[in-house]
């Protein structure tokens, strides 16, 4: 092992903090301002397809899933997680990204690469941003409704 001189130290710039966060319901994007000036609009739907939470991004490298159907997703809250993140509750029930400023911030950056990956991978695999239409007529939970306990006599239980 060798011996770092302190003449070598890295410059690393700190994360920029928001600023402003305001959630455009209307238009379904959320913009969001640094310290350092930038300012990003981004689609909630492009949140929603690359959330942090384990359910999108795995729990390991090369287990991302890629989401479909979410054009219209919107969110409907956003709760501060100390001083480093917020949680963005989006219209279809998911609510388990937590969004660093860091993780904002390099999705503010990278939109548009991140977004034409996006596409060009729903293309890919046949997959569309359109909603699937449910036979209900009305939005289905993500993970659908709870079955409902079989009796204590019922002979399949």
């Amino acid at each position: 092992m060798g011996v770092r001189d302190p003449a070598d130290k890295i410059n690393v710039m700190p994360t920029p903090k928001p600023t402003d966060i305001i959630l455009h319901r209307a238009s379904h994007t959320l913009e969001v301002a640094f310290d350092n000036g930038e300012r990003f609009v981004m689609p909630c739907e492009y949140l929603r397809v690359h959330s942090p939470s384990a359910e999108v991004q795995g729990h390991g490298p090369g287990q991302q899933v890629l989401v479909a159907g979410k054009r219209d997703v919107n969110i409907d809250a956003i709760e501060p997680v100390g001083n480093y993140a917020v949680l963005l509750r989006f219209s279809d029930g998911h609510a388990t990204g937590i969004f660093s400023w860091d993780t904002l911030h390099d999705l503010g950056v990278n939109q548009q690469r991140n977004w034409q990956s996006y596409l060009d991978a729903l293309e890919k695999h046949g997959l569309s941003r359109e909603p699937t239409p449910s036979p209900y007529g009305h939005p289905v939970p993500m993970r659908g409704p709870r079955p409902k306990p079989k009796p204590a006599n019922d002979p399949e239980r």
